[in-house]
């Protein structure tokens, strides 16, 4: 059966090795990889199969990994792995959805055949396709396993990108300007909000002539008028009006690699207040990308947001940005590090975040973003699109 590799053999070989490396210094013999991005960087996986249990078990003193899925995704874990058959392990379909058995059941009889039963396990314990009754399973089964919580595990070890991975990311970067673009000519005085969202739809998955896209971890973020005063709101059905603030959060993605990218618009006259904000935010992101480089924590970043900010007497309490690139729904970010005090992680090269520093007031917001790679001496952003507050 041929298969569809999007890295080189060798390349999943050696992100398999740092991760048994991180589980040898926490103590780890097995590991359960349930978390769709971590398989799909450990092994090449992609499908979207992620709504019934699935997982990568990667032991530590073993080169090969396994997958383990349902009996009709088999075939998806042939076509799109470098695993080789005898570690592709289906479970069948009365494990689906039973009431009487699990499949974390099927995963409990691979440890006891493979002799990891009586040893320390870890499991994702806090991704969003772990449930209580996957843990559940495996202690049951496994009573004199110890389980210890691998969260984040194999997140951290994807932190730095390789620059296969940053090739990839800057094709989203070029969707997503893209769609931007598609974005500002499709928002209008008049025209559905669901209207330009299908056309913001559209675009994300044409890509550009030259190479398509993936559909992103998060649908168009497209909220209008008072709706903007709140993250993470989408479109209705109802008219862009004269004079509504529109705020675009939007991503290309290619070949599961995202680019994120937002902006603020304005349909008609512009409210003083929010012009006055989108200058404030403007500012605060060239100041945070100035200070951006090799050896500086993450918390920096923010500081000099904040510092920007303040002149204006605006405060910020959350994050600002986030590690971002591989990923499936419901998110793009990579849940490691963030652009906030307290965050001591070191920049390193390849290293990619999306820096969005929102402001959202009681009756409107501002949402304007660039992700980012750390170079060798500064920062690269992804994108080339116009920072600023977008007029039409």
């Amino acid at each position: 059966m041929s298969k569809t590799l999007y890295f080189e053999v060798s390349e999943y070989q050696e992100r398999v090795s740092r991760t048994q490396k991180s589980m040898a210094e926490k103590g780890i013999d097995a590991l359960i990889v349930t978390d769709p991005a971590n398989m799909n960087y450990l092994s090449g996986f992609d499908g979207w199969s992620f709504y019934v249990h699935q997982c990568l078990i990667v032991f530590v003193d073993q080169s090969k990994i396994m997958w383990v899925g349902r009996g009709q995704d088999g075939n998806a874990a042939r076509l799109t792995t470098w695993l080789e058959e005898e570690d592709i392990r289906a479970y069948t379909d009365d494990y689906v959805q039973s009431l009487v058995k699990h499949p974390m059941d099927f995963v409990s009889d691979i440890l006891k055949e493979k002799g990891y039963d009586k040893k320390v396990i870890g499991t994702e314990m806090d991704t969003y396709y772990y449930t209580a009754k996957c843990q559940e399973s495996l202690m049951k089964n496994c009573p004199n396993a110890s389980f210890v919580d691998a969260t984040n595990l194999v997140n951290w070890v994807k932190i730095v990108k390789s620059d296969n991975e940053i090739a990839y990311m800057r094709k989203a970067a070029r969707i997503a300007e893209r769609v931007m673009e598609t974005a500002y000519e499709a928002v209008d005085i008049g025209v559905r909000q669901c209207d330009a969202a299908a056309k913001v739809s559209a675009a994300q998955v044409y890509g550009t002539e030259e190479f398509g896209g993936d559909y992103p971890s998060i649908i168009p973020l497209m909220p209008s008028g008072i709706r903007t005063s709140t993250p993470h709101l989408s479109w209705t059905d109802e008219p862009y009006k004269d004079g509504d603030t529109v705020i675009l959060e939007l991503s290309g993605c290619y070949r599961r690699y995202h680019c994120p990218l937002a902006r603020t618009m304005i349909l008609g006259k512009a409210p003083q207040t929010v012009i006055d904000l989108g200058k404030v935010v403007v500012e605060g992101i060239n100041e945070a990308l100035s200070v951006i480089k090799p050896g500086i924590y993450a918390e920096d970043v923010e500081r000099a947001w904040a510092k920007s900010i303040a002149k204006s007497g605006f405060i910020k309490d959350s994050r600002i940005g986030y590690s971002m690139g591989l990923n499936y729904p419901p998110d793009w970010g990579e849940h490691t590090a963030s652009l906030r005090p307290g965050d001591k992680t070191v920049l390193q090269p390849n290293m990619t975040f999306h820096m969005i520093p929102g402001i959202w007031l009681s009756d409107c917001g501002i949402d304007i973003s660039e992700s980012f790679r750390v170079t060798e001496n500064g920062v690269e952003t992804f994108t080339n699109y116009p920072r600023k507050l977008l007029v039409k």
